[in-house]
């Protein structure tokens, strides 16, 4: 699903910006926590009190979301890096052991600038997954 490029930059990093839909079909994007679990192949998505959040309410909605983590290497040369994430999620409810979390099941991903070390690159690794 994810090249080992892909789940080695996510694991250096330490916030993203998920996207959701609200029920009248407004966007929301929001700054969250996130971490890759490789025995479901979901990426589980955090934050400070995120029962109550509209994020975790709109995944619990209609499902969609949108995850984007992404930093510069380099501003001269300018070097973007970026990895999307579209897919599925669900809204998981704490227990009392375990914190809650929306879980993205991933069905596209998208990922540029990863590997170009010497120069800005366009050219985007983009693929369906789910």
């Amino acid at each position: 699903m994810f090249t080992d490029v892909e789940l080695a930059y996510l694991a250096s990093q330490r916030l993203g910006r998920i996207a959701t839909q609200k029920p009248d079909g407004t966007l929301q994007n929001s700054p969250v926590g996130f971490r890759y679990h490789p025995s479901t192949r979901t990426v589980d998505v955090t934050g400070h009190e995120l029962e109550r959040s509209r994020k975790f309410r709109n995944v619990a909605d209609n499902g969609r979301v949108a995850l984007v983590v992404d930093d510069l290497a380099s501003t001269s040369p300018w070097r973007p890096r970026c990895v999307e994430i579209r897919g599925h999620a669900e809204a998981v409810p704490g227990d009392g052991t375990h914190p809650p979390v929306i879980r993205i099941h991933p069905e596209r991903i998208i990922s540029f600038g990863l590997t170009d070390t010497a120069a800005r690159s366009s050219a985007a690794d983009a693929r369906d997954v789910g």
